[in-house]
């Protein structure tokens, strides 16, 4: 897939419960540290709760992490973004993110998670992607006219979202923008009836590897393998 890598059944056990937990908290902290600390002022802050409550995590870890990358406990925020890039097999290109208070620890094992596959240099894939910002929501009305939504909002297209990612007898849509429209094309959906459910910056792949089911199969093992790494915070691969 182009965007990112959805994680098959993550939390169905409590080691995959607890890393996914310890995402979420982390993109909180870095999310009110980036922009305004109140989630009403913060779409991405706003996802990160949301998605945060869906979750089940403690209203406490949630707060938490909020004031420290507000920046209002003594504990430091000292995340780095650091992106890889690379081949999983099958030459299907891919681009890491990944969120770490250390990067030689982080660096060191994903050149691990990618012995089966091919670690490349900064900018060997990345050209094969296009950055942009991407913003999903639901609204209330079935037969909202989502090409309409997106002019209005000032998103460069749309398309709708699949029926099992959409609560019954509403619509929903994936607007694309520009990267540095991303907050007010959130904040523009918002005031117009919509709830945002994602809204983050994104690979989106230009092309797609033309490979066999079987082989789907084996990279879909491999990305998860990575997407299951701690500081692993987002996967981006060229495949449908």
């Amino acid at each position: 897939m182009g965007a990112q890598w959805k994680h098959a059944g993550r939390v169905q056990n409590s080691a995959k419960r607890g890393a996914l937990i310890s995402k979420l908290v982390k993109e909180i902290t870095v999310a009110a540290k980036a922009g305004d600390p109140h989630p009403d002022n913060n779409p991405r802050l706003r996802v990160a709760v949301d998605a945060a409550k869906k979750a089940s995590v403690p209203r406490d870890n949630i707060e938490r992490a909020i004031k420290k990358g507000a920046g209002l406990l003594d504990e430091q925020v000292s995340y780095e973004l650091i992106t890889y890039e690379g081949f999983a097999p099958h030459k299907v290109p891919v681009i890491v993110e990944c969120l770490t208070d250390n990067k030689n620890r982080t660096a060191a094992d994903i050149r691990g998670l990618f012995r089966k596959a091919q670690l490349g240099a900064i900018g060997s894939v990345a050209w094969m992607f296009d950055r942009t910002g991407i913003v999903e929501g639901t609204h209330p009305a079935r037969t909202m006219d989502i090409e309409g939504a997106a002019i209005e909002a000032g998103a460069q297209n749309v398309e709708p979202l699949e029926p099992e990612e959409v609560p019954e007898n509403q619509a929903g849509a994936r607007f694309f923008c520009d990267p540095t429209d991303l907050d007010s094309v959130s904040k523009a959906l918002s005031s117009s009836g919509w709830t945002v459910t994602a809204s983050e910056l994104s690979y989106q792949a230009k092309n797609f590897v033309d490979i066999s089911e079987d082989q789907k199969k084996e990279v879909a093992e491999f990305l998860n393998s990575v997407d299951e790494h701690d500081d692993v915070h987002r996967v981006y691969a060229a495949m449908k």
